[in-house]
């Protein structure tokens, strides 16, 4: 669907993005990286507002600037806020869709199954002055989705939205890309993207650190895989083993019915970095470069010992761990 052959975006000496390489099917995928990281670049070249300073960009077997039966097939709910105040949802929408091409019979039928899709059906008369930042997203939600586009790229789209509001914007992306359709979320809300389960394209100071679900990324993690072996890539992450650099350390933390005792056990390896007991005991932690080794360790250290484990789960649980990991990775910190 998107290919991006060793693509440079400069806006003078700054790097926009940086020699980026990727194939992206169909599907969902979520674009993370932190304020200037090179997403907005890399949605304006998708889309076509953008050219690339070095190497090409295809979407849908095309160079997307300057095409527009191809942008068409296409659906931006941007970041910055509706700014025509002094008009309704309605009028607005509406005069997107028909922009795209369509008759005004066929686009207020469009219009009005859109904007109350997004519970907009009350409100979509009013003029956008007077709507919450909610009711403004949804309005920019539903010029996006009208035309019902094979590609919907949405640019922090949770803004504003209370839980019921991102709740429902969670399902609404899910349905769309079971539908055979794609989304590409870009987002600072980790947890909310990891909810429609996407591919992760991780970006960081314009460069692709990595390409692949969570999973994926977790394992070549684990195994002490090359940062630059992820970013080089021009397919999605293989699980399989990859050369190793250097040995990460993971840190993981454990819960049992004696907490004292297991911590004086796993003292005795010498292979283990650290261990720690919390001030009350309640839990303990393992610095480890041999996640395997552990996991093969404790139950022996149960079954001697009879302990009962309650809990057992690593520092990288979660998407924020997960990019911060990623990152130390990629500037050697670990």
């Amino acid at each position: 669907m998107i290919s991006f052959q060793s693509v440079t975006k400069l806006y003078g000496i700054v790097n926009g993005v940086n020699d980026v390489k990727m194939e992206i099917g169909t599907g969902a995928y979520g674009l993370l990286g932190p304020n200037g990281s090179g997403k907005t670049t890399l949605i304006n070249l998708i889309t076509g507002q953008l050219r690339p300073t070095i190497g090409s960009v295809s979407v849908f077997g095309e160079d997307p600037w300057g095409k527009q039966q191809m942008l068409s097939r296409i659906g931006l709910c941007p970041a910055v806020d509706v700014l025509y105040s002094n008009v309704s949802a309605f009028e607005w929408v509406n005069y997107q869709t028909r922009l795209i091409g369509y008759p005004w019979s066929e686009a207020k039928k469009r219009t009005e199954n859109a904007l109350s899709m997004l519970g907009m059906a009350d409100a979509m008369h009013r003029q956008i002055g007077g709507y919450s930042l909610g009711m403004r997203q949804r309005t920019k939600l539903a010029q996006a989705i009208a035309h019902e586009p094979d590609l919907l790229i949405l640019d922090e789209p949770f803004n504003g939205l209370d839980p019921i509001g991102r709740q429902q914007m969670t399902a609404f992306l899910r349905e769309y890309v079971e539908k055979g359709k794609s989304v590409i979320l870009a987002s600072h809300v980790l947890h909310e993207v990891e909810e429609i389960q996407p591919t992760l394209l991780l970006l960081s100071n314009g460069r692709l650190l990595a390409q692949g679900s969570p999973k994926e990324i977790r394992d070549v993690m684990a195994s002490g895989g090359e940062v630059s072996e992820l970013e080089d890539s021009d397919e999605e992450l293989a699980t399989g083993p990859s050369p190793v650099r250097s040995q990460r350390s993971v840190e993981v933390f454990i819960r049992c019915n004696d907490n004292y005792l297991l911590a004086q056990r796993l003292m005795t390896n010498s292979r283990l970095r650290f261990v720690q007991l919390s001030e009350d005991e309640s839990e303990l932690s393992v610095g480890t470069s041999q996640a395997d080794e552990l996991l093969q360790l404790l139950p022996k250290i149960a079954a001697s010992e009879n302990l009962r484990f309650y809990e057992f789960r690593s520092a990288d649980g979660s998407l924020d761990d997960l990019f911060s990991s990623l990152m130390k990775m990629h500037r050697g910190e670990s």
